[in-house]
């Protein structure tokens, strides 16, 4: 599991992917979930390391590579 101390790090999501440890938001809500069912869930952002579209991961699944 990764924290805010790996920010900037390189890290692994559990699907394999490598990129770069952007931000943690441990309140993050998904703006795509309906209104009255958003909950908020911590959310690691990684980006790739050679450019490309960020994505985010449950920080739980999430390791340094």
């Amino acid at each position: 599991m990764i924290d805010r101390t790996d920010i900037g790090e390189r890290v692994q999501d559990v699907y394999g992917r490598t990129g770069i440890l952007r931000a943690i938001d441990p309140t993050w809500e998904d703006p795509s979930d309906p209104p009255y069912d958003r909950r908020q869930r911590p959310v690691a952002f990684i980006s790739p390391e050679r450019g490309g579209r960020e994505w985010h991961a449950d920080p739980t699944t999430v390791t340094r590579a």
